[in-house]
């Protein structure tokens, strides 16, 4: 699903824990969700670290640059991408690419990675479940981080059908958004029982 809002994914998540019998990860401060502290076994948007964990490193000793491997531009079927499928709808494109969509694709039309997750670097970029923060944890380590507690902007990771560029298609590109997108959407997550 694209072109939501954050609190509407964290809604939908919420519907669906409680028609699941778990309890919602969200609740209501004045007009918006903000997470429950501690988290709960409901379902949730996955954190940032739980994103770049599962997208970067995904059971290797060294993080992956790129959902394909580490060199630039993809190639074969990478994933979906601002490529030649998107020339005339979009001002940068990969011109030495084609993935054959243009805009989003369906679900699972490219490999998974080694977790077995599908699009992590392509098809669309993804809500995380934190408030963005230009600094992250800054110089402290942390584990398994939920970011800050407040903030006007969420976290979004991933490359998806509009980016193209050397900075945009690597994992560790972050980005922040407080608005619905067509080329933004997200993953369902929930911490193991």
């Amino acid at each position: 699903m694209v072109d939501v809002r954050w609190d509407q994914a964290a809604s939908y998540l919420n519907w669906l824990s409680e028609k699941d019998g778990l309890t919602p990860a969200y609740a209501k401060q004045g007009d918006k969700l903000i997470a429950v502290r501690p988290p709960t076994n409901g379902y949730r948007l996955p954190t940032e670290a739980e994103w770049e964990y599962a997208a970067r490193y995904a059971e290797r000793s060294r993080a992956n640059k790129y959902d394909w491997g580490n060199s630039y531009p993809p190639s074969g079927s990478a994933g979906n991408y601002a490529d030649r499928a998107a020339t005339g709808l979009l001002p940068n494109t990969l011109s030495t690419y084609n993935d054959q969509f243009a805009v989003t694709a369906p679900v699972g039309s490219f490999s998974a990675n080694r977790l077995g997750i599908h699009d992590v670097g392509g098809n669309v970029a993804e809500w995380c479940h934190d408030f963005y923060d230009v600094h992250a944890t800054g110089a402290r380590v942390v584990r398994d981080p939920i970011g800050p507690a407040t903030g006007r902007h969420h976290v979004v990771r991933g490359a998806g059908w509009k980016h193209s560029t050397i900075s945009e298609l690597r994992l560790s590109f972050r980005d922040y958004s407080d608005k619905a997108r067509q080329d933004l959407g997200f993953r369902i997550a929930r911490y193991a029982e």
